[in-house]
């Protein structure tokens, strides 16, 4: 019994009387505590995404600086965060290089200030090499529909191609960039962007020329052009709906001219490219016709005239 007493409730008397003393004591509570007219609400949609989403890119942007600063620009560690992308970012970067649209950035909808250069190097590399192969194939596909042409492999088409695409993918980006950094010193409300975002743009926008020359496989020249025309309308228009929040904030004269030179080097790197690696063929390639040894007069036969 005595442990049952001990295990029963027991009131506290003594804050019984306390309260019967003071009736008008304050006490605390939850609903005192949390205050009148707050509700927390759990905002659904996109919004909160989205916040999410820029303070982890501005997160790991800050860490990326920190590793930058902590290794120098001569060493490998300075570069390696510029490869370290996984596919699905690689992918989607792609994607948005084949998909271009009047008011989508590819810089802040794709990049997000996180360049990398592991997918313009292996675009440009790939674009080397299928343009050799493709050239080649061209011939070969020629010497089969008409057996009098000569064909031998042109390997130094591999060299041409891969310096071609990596000095225009390096080089005009390179222009590019410091014009706008001029521009800026005029024009104060211009941001312009980064060098390495800047090849990011044009690497990631050479990669609808693949299949386009895949496609140029096929013998049919106004299909060729065909072909040629529309994955430059898309290239291009990639690049001028990314570069046009910048350069608007500049003259008109001058937004012209620069997304004007744009589209015409992209436009003579598409033609050279098409002119040089499916050049028609030229005589030295066409082996002469062989001729009909039947039809020629045998010189034993020839009457000779007689000698005085």
């Amino acid at each position: 019994m005595a442990a049952t007493e001990e295990l029963a409730f027991h009131e506290f008397e003594e804050a019984t009387n306390l309260l019967a003393e003071t009736p008008d004591a304050a006490t605390s509570s939850k609903s005192e505590l949390t205050p009148q007219g707050h509700v927390a609400v759990g905002l659904g949609g996109s919004y909160g995404v989205e916040d999410e989403v820029e303070e982890s890119d501005k997160t790991a942007l800050l860490q990326e600086e920190r590793q930058q600063q902590q290794h120098g620009f001569w060493t490998f560690g300075y570069y390696q965060s510029f490869f370290d992308v996984d596919t699905s970012q690689v992918l989607d970067r792609i994607k948005g290089s084949l998909l271009p649209r009047p008011g989508h950035n590819f810089v802040q909808n794709h990049l997000r200030h996180r360049p990398d250069l592991y997918g313009p190097f292996w675009i440009c590399a790939t674009l080397a090499f299928v343009l050799a192969i493709t050239g080649n194939l061209t011939l070969v596909l020629a010497q089969r529909r008409d057996p009098s042409i000569h064909y031998s492999p042109q390997f130094h088409k591999v060299t041409v191609a891969g310096i071609i695409i990596y000095c225009y993918a390096w080089l005009v980006p390179l222009a590019l960039s410091g014009f706008l950094w001029w521009r800026k010193g005029i024009r104060e409300r211009m941001g312009p962007y980064t060098f390495l975002e800047t090849v990011c743009v044009y690497g990631y926008s050479l990669f609808i020329f693949i299949p386009t020359v895949v496609l140029w496989l096929i013998p049919v020249p106004w299909l060729q052009w065909f072909f040629a025309v529309l994955a430059l309308a898309l290239s291009a228009s990639g690049l001028v709906f990314t570069l046009w929040p910048i350069v608007r904030e500049d003259t008109r004269l001058v937004a012209s001219v620069l997304l004007s030179a744009v589209v015409l080097f992209h436009a003579l790197l598409v033609m050279g490219c098409k002119f040089y690696f499916f050049q028609p063929l030229t005589p030295e390639h066409v082996a002469p016709p062989p001729q009909d040894t039947s039809l020629l007069p045998n010189p034993s036969l020839i009457p000779t005239s007689p000698r005085t």
